[in-house]
């Protein structure tokens, strides 16, 4: 993979000065536009869950002796109040917001990096398979296009993923769990990919659906193409099945018991003068489970604390399987109305909420139709890649089809 990584370097020197000047505009805009844009108090990119000015307030309790979850403001972690926490206090609004701001962009970076290396593993993993499979011509394409520094670009460079950064949302971080998770469950390294796991529930719920995925991962290890396609029926024997090590599916397992424990420690180190474990779990989980705080939001029932953090990671996962996504259709108008919905909500929630013009239903429509394109991308994104692996099975050569 080493040996791989550096023919690439070479082969595409532009990756790096890319993803520079992608920091460098973050950075330029945080230092110099730092209250002009006002992102931090858009419905779409900060949510009662994210929010860093929500943050601020629980970390100003603490350290005035009270519970970070007194009132109704704060609804996070209590380890990021001890890691962000310092940088927005006893500071000027603008200083604060700058070394918050650059702590988002450092942990952009790090997940562009960490994409990157998950695309490289795929590239090597998808090009040695195709190679044994008999389907050369297609390992050809897959060398000639890097996936990893093509996904790391869309990432860094999506506007979804620079407005969140400038909005001063916790999204960032999320973000960077979640793709060490990915990271970890690709090398099948089962503390970090735990950890990874552990780390992305404890600061936001819904990364715990991720569990069947990395299991999957673990346990199978990368398997592209899926070697069960060029499989044939072996007279009444069935079909050949690759090795699942349920070996470390329960190590994973493990981990990721004792990464929780220790989560729950230092959560319980940190609010024990103030409040017990018991209310973080009502004041976070609670909190989204039972929907207390009906800001208006653009999930999908409206009320889902979702933004447009989720959708710039995801949108940067996608540019790992260029390959396979090439013949997507709808492509333009995907980006029509992803660029259309990005545009109206703010214009909705103006007219609904300061100019009195419009209602509710306004900015709802909005949301619906964001939640409509991301459906649509789903299942045009799953059809090309059945579409894809239809054309490999017919392209490999018969000896690769017969189960040896």
């Amino acid at each position: 993979m080493e040996e791989s990584s550096g023919k690439t370097t070479k082969k595409h020197p532009w990756f790096w000065s890319s993803a520079v000047a992608s920091i460098v505009l973050r950075l330029v805009l945080i230092v110099y536009f730092p209250n002009t844009l006002n992102f931090s108090s858009r419905p779409e990119v900060s949510t009662p869950i994210t929010s860093l000015r929500r943050l601020a307030e629980g970390y100003w309790l603490k350290q005035s002796s009270m519970s970070p979850y007194a009132g109704s403001m704060y609804h996070g972690s209590p380890l990021l109040l001890s890691i962000l926490g310092p940088l927005t206090g006893d500071r000027g609004e603008g200083q604060s917001h700058l070394l918050c701001g650059l702590a988002f962009v450092i942990a952009d970076f790090i997940t562009a990096i960490l994409i990157r290396a998950i695309g490289q593993l795929l590239q090597v993993a998808d090009i040695q398979s195709l190679k044994s499979l008999g389907a050369s011509k297609f390992s050809k394409t897959s060398e000639n296009f890097p996936a990893g520094d093509i996904a790391a670009l869309v990432y860094l460079w999506n506007p979804l993923t620079i407005i969140t950064c400038l909005g001063y949302s916790t999204s960032p971080i999320e973000n960077l769990m979640i793709v060490l998770s990915l990271y970890g469950a690709c090398r099948r390294l089962v503390p970090l990919a735990a950890f990874g796991l552990v780390m992305a529930s404890h600061l936001s719920l819904y990364p715990v659906i991720l569990i069947i995925p990395l299991v999957l991962l673990i346990g199978s290890g990368l398997d592209t193409p899926p070697r069960k396609l060029f499989l044939q029926p072996n007279h009444g024997d069935g079909y050949k099945k690759t090795n699942f090590s349920w070996r470390r599916v329960v190590l994973f397992f493990l981990w990721a018991s004792v990464w929780a424990l220790y989560v729950l420690v230092l959560c319980s180190i940190s609010l024990k003068e103030y409040s017990g474990l018991g209310e973080m779990f009502k004041r976070t989980y609670g909190f989204i489970l039972s929907v207390e705080d009906l800001s208006p939001n653009i999930g999908v029932l409206w009320y889902f604390f979702a933004e447009v953090g989720d959708s710039a990671l995801y949108l940067g996962l996608l540019g790992l399987f260029v390959n396979a996504l090439a013949d997507m259709q709808f492509s333009f108008f995907l980006f029509s109305g992803y660029l259309g919905t990005l545009l109206l909500s703010p214009v909705m929630h103006n007219l609904w909420i300061w100019r009195g013009t419009g209602n509710a239903n306004f900015y709802f429509a909005t949301a619906m139709a964001y939640a409509c394109f991301q459906i649509i991308l789903v299942v045009e994104s799953v059809s090309s890649m059945l579409n894809h692996d239809r054309a490999l099975k017919k392209g490999a050569t018969p000896v690769a089809k017969k189960i040896q």
